[in-house]
């Protein structure tokens, strides 16, 4: 009688060993690497924000026939490059790039009344700046009247996308933050960069840590689930590194304990919320297949085939709708798997 306990690795798939589910595999094809854990229908509201890397996922969700939601769009005659030096056509609404967990807590919450901001708006020469989105006018709004009438516009765009969506996609990208010490408000850049000015009096570093992360995001879809009780979320985390660390870190270490953290909490929520989903655009792109191939010269930018390979991944869980619309273009998106396949053929002269 065998009295040898039973391996418990003994049997499980490949993707369960390192030798065939990593080192024996293509980096543009790595076989069941994310397996979803919900579906998402054609008739489905999908809603994306997050950090800069979150626009190439909702560009190519907009391209793909889903139900992608987009309710600040740009002005008729606004020239495209305009329109994305003034914001539109970036995220499902005109909120620029949400780089915290906690910046798109606050965003929800002034979006229903629940905060205020000790400073909603900044002043600079005659013109006025949103501190919360400091870009999406470059060179400030007219007046302050002007300003506030564009806030308003924005807050209720916002909760009509809370009360539309079905399925908010959000991209966490930074751990530090630049917040008000008044009230903590969060800022998506030190004040002083893109607009304002920077006090230190005022204006104090953060670097928020893993269990801030899932608290904020919790909040945030409690927030969204009381509005619209069947929405789910899908979660990824920028492969983007930082540009410069507030810390006293070397950018690099700095990087890496910030998309530790932001990983860790989306996988904590994953195993504990059956309504979050986890994609791994990070693991795809940044991971030891990679060989780092997927970035620019300056080692910071995704270059477009890095994110292709990792939206075949998606799109092959979540199949793109591509005879229900065409793209911006106008013209039909190609079935994943045919995509998908002419990368793989094309390896060879990625690398």
């Amino acid at each position: 009688m065998n009295t040898q306990p039973r391996n418990p690795y003994r049997g499980l798939p490949r993707k369960n060993f390192w030798k065939n589910g990593v080192a024996g595999v293509s980096p543009f094809e790595i076989p069941d690497i994310y397996s979803r854990k919900f579906a998402i229908a054609q008739g489905d509201g999908i809603a994306a924000a997050g950090s800069c890397f979150a626009q190439h996922v909702a560009r190519r969700l907009r391209d793909s026939g889903y139900r992608y939601l987009d309710l600040d769009p740009a002005p008729f005659n606004m020239a495209p490059e305009d329109a994305a030096a003034h914001g539109y056509g970036l995220y499902s609404a005109r909120y620029g790039n949400i780089y915290t967990a906690r910046q798109l807590l606050q965003l929800v919450q002034r979006a229903y009344g629940d905060f205020t901001p000790v400073e909603p708006m900044w002043e600079h020469q005659g013109r006025f700046f949103d501190p919360f989105r400091p870009t999406i006018e470059p060179d400030g709004f007219a007046s302050a009247a002007e300003f506030q009438a564009a806030l308003t516009h924005h807050l209720a765009t916002v909760r009509q996308l809370i009360e539309q969506a079905d399925v908010f996609v959000f991209t966490l990208g930074l751990t530090e933050a630049w917040v008000d010490r008044r009230d903590g408000s969060a800022y998506p850049v030190a004040p002083g960069t893109a607009a304002g000015r920077f006090d230190p009096g005022i204006h104090e570093f953060r670097n928020f840590t893993t269990s801030e992360v899932v608290a904020d995001l919790r909040a945030f879809m409690a927030i969204a689930r009381r509005v619209r009780p069947p929405m789910r979320f899908l979660l990824t985390v920028s492969p983007v590194p930082l540009v410069a660390t507030a810390t006293d870190q070397h950018v690099l270490v700095a990087t890496t304990y910030s998309k530790s953290v932001l990983r860790a909490a989306a996988g904590e929520l994953y195993q504990t919320d059956p309504g979050v989903d986890y994609f791994p655009s990070y693991e795809i792109i940044t991971g030891i297949p990679a060989r780092s191939m997927f970035f620019e010269p300056d080692l910071r930018s995704v270059h477009p085939r890095g994110v292709d390979v990792a939206m075949c991944h998606f799109f092959r869980e979540h199949p793109a709708l591509t005879q229900a619309a065409p793209n911006a273009a106008g013209a039909f998106v190609q079935e994943p798997d045919v995509v998908c396949d002419e990368m793989v053929l094309q390896a060879e002269s990625w690398q």
